[in-house]
């Protein structure tokens, strides 16, 4: 995975709450094992009519709005488990997500893959979708090493929580192995301390 530091970009608003994970990555996809791919196929029922043809009325049909964030209503990633729905996200080229509540399944699954959930309060999620409305080429800054995402061109910003183990691990861009590894002198040192 690729090191996450502090991403500063424009957003893409999906102010719809309660988007499961086969709203994200409908079952028929998930056919596939490996990660690539699987962003031409996100929101595919939303995105797409039955003939192919895009949708004009969904929003990562319209060329206003673009960049590595996605910004989406309260209860993001409920349904099933399905680690697809965060790759599908990652595969399209979003590095971040805020809401104002993920399912815990779906958060743990995007930070595994290198995708920050960052949970904001509702109001301050209120802020973000109208600074998007007025302009929709209103930037965010998300800076995981001080915990805070800031709206630019305005006074606001609000901190967010995160577990520090995946806070490492998306610093250095670690999978749960890489991790182990990055021990792996310790743990030696550990072991041969065990046999003195």
């Amino acid at each position: 995975m690729e090191k996450f530091t502090t991403i500063t970009s424009t957003a893409v608003p999906l102010p719809i709450e309660d988007v499961d994970t086969d709203q994200i990555i409908p079952a028929r996809f998930l056919k596939a094992t490996t990660r690539a791919g699987f962003g031409k196929n996100l929101f595919c029922d939303w995105r797409y009519h039955p003939d192919g043809l895009p949708k004009a009325d969904f929003v990562l049909n319209n060329p206003i709005y673009g960049g590595k964030i996605l910004v989406a209503g309260k209860n993001f990633g409920c349904g099933s488990s399905r680690e697809h729905a965060a790759w599908a996200i990652h595969d399209f080229g979003f590095r971040v997500v805020v809401s104002s509540f993920f399912a815990d399944i779906f958060k743990g699954n995007a930070m595994n893959n290198g995708l920050l959930p960052v949970t904001v309060s509702p109001s301050f999620l209120h802020e973000i979708f109208l600074a998007i409305e007025n302009d929709a080429k209103t930037e965010l800054t998300v800076d995981l090493d001080n915990q805070m995402i800031t709206i630019n061109g305005s006074n606001k910003s609000e901190a967010f929580e995160i577990d520090p183990f995946r806070k490492t691990c998306l610093q250095n861009g670690y999978d749960d192995l890489d991790y182990l590894l990055s021990l792996k002198e310790e743990i030696a040192a550990y072991e041969a301390a065990q046999l003195t």
